[in-house]
């Protein structure tokens, strides 16, 4: 959301915290007319001088006024249901979800559709490290962005997608804004290596008339001018590597709009202390704010080695926010690549052994299955040995 009053009322008050802040200050005051000031600084974190000097200043611009506690006027009513995208939403469920716990029961019908659609997604390739997330997973990272102030009227982009997080969103959006989720003011864009992922996710959209719109990209390459510091908000599940996470997290960075306090929001698997510190070293270089982090957030379906679990980290941009890599990238990325181990497979019929690995003829057992062993066609395998390439 780009609006000429925020902008003049960031400009007017001296406030570290962003824009954002702002924005949320008067969304406080549209979800609860007579909100005290005093409520406001709680909310917020604030101190009480500052609220103040903004209230003053949304006053001035004749968006709020004092009567009763604080409340918008009808200009204001106007540029939050009509600029900021909150017109025509479910208010009571947009309360329910942004502060209460939501149970599977509340979201039937949605996710009695969202069920199929994601039995439909592509297979994973395991060479690029994709790993399908439940449904449920999904959806709480949409709503974890409602929480975020993150969904509504923002441009979202998705760098990677094979957890259909896009989908999600929009289906949220549609169930906020009763089957419309154009009139959220919402825009998803997807940047994916993955041309069946583009092709269901671009099906999808059509089908069901949801905001998304889908770009082959790898992000090894320059990303294209045209999308750098566009966006409000980034949802990456990159490669658990720490060339992978410091590529994705920099591609995301350079895609942000340069603004304070916009969220990245980091799905990556539970590491070693070491890693972890080395992680935070990584963000620190890349000024950014590590305001949470969930373990277990994320569940995976076939996901053995990572425990069919992974943690989501919440960054947020800062003045000092810049990308660790980027031009072009040309180093070892995918899990394949970093660690490049042979498996030997041992057909469980004619007990022919095949390797199996990076740059070998088939580069995980999963493919190895589909096609069968180069003997027999059998489709069953038993691991004998591994070692390093």
């Amino acid at each position: 959301m780009n609006n000429e009053v925020m902008n003049s009322i960031y400009s007017q008050v001296s406030i570290k915290d962003g824009k954002k802040v702002i924005e949320n200050i008067l969304l406080d005051i549209y979800f609860k007319p007579g909100i005290s000031t005093k409520d406001i600084a709680r909310k917020t974190l604030l101190p009480l001088p500052i609220v103040a000097a903004i209230k003053k200043e949304f006053v001035k611009a004749g968006i709020i006024e004092q009567n009763r506690g604080v409340n918008c006027t009808t200009k204001g009513l106007r540029l939050v249901e009509h600029t900021m995208g909150y017109g025509h939403l479910d208010r009571s469920l947009y309360q329910h979800l942004k502060y209460d716990q939501w149970q599977r029961d509340e979201l039937h019908e949605m996710l009695t559709k969202l069920e199929g659609v994601f039995e439909g997604r592509p297979q994973v390739d395991v060479t690029i490290d994709q790993s399908r997330c439940t449904l449920e997973t999904s959806l709480k990272r949409a709503v974890l962005a409602l929480r975020h102030e993150a969904l509504i009227g923002r441009d979202i982009v998705c760098l990677g997608d094979d957890d259909l997080v896009s989908v999600s969103l929009a289906f949220l959006l549609k169930q906020l804004f009763r089957q419309d989720a154009h009139k959220s003011n919402t825009r998803i864009h997807v940047f994916e290596i993955d041309k069946r992922i583009i092709s269901y996710v671009n099906y999808l959209a059509e089908v069901e008339d949801l905001p998304i719109v889908c770009y082959e990209m790898d992000f090894r390459e320059q990303l294209p001018s045209d999308f750098l510091r566009r966006f409000d908000c980034v949802f990456t599940d990159p490669p658990y590597t720490q060339q992978g996470m410091s590529l994705f997290v920099s591609r995301g960075i350079q895609l942000l709009k340069r603004e304070i306090g916009l969220p990245i929001f980091l799905s990556f698997a539970h590491k070693s202390p070491d890693f972890a510190l080395e992680m935070q070293r990584e963000f620190s270089r890349m000024g950014l704010l590590v305001t949470s982090v969930l373990p277990r957030f994320n569940e995976y379906i076939g996901a053995e080695i990572i425990g069919n679990t992974s943690q989501m980290i919440v960054l947020q941009s800062t003045e000092e926010t810049k990308e660790s890599i980027a031009r072009d990238y040309r180093d070892a990325l995918y899990t394949g690549e970093v660690r490049r181990t042979i498996r030997a497979y041992e057909c469980k019929r004619c007990n022919l052994v095949t390797e199996v690995g990076f740059q070998m003829t088939w580069q995980t057992i999963e493919q190895l299955k589909k096609e069968g062993c180069p003997s027999c066609r059998h489709d069953t395998f038993e691991l004998i040995q591994k070692k390093n390439a």
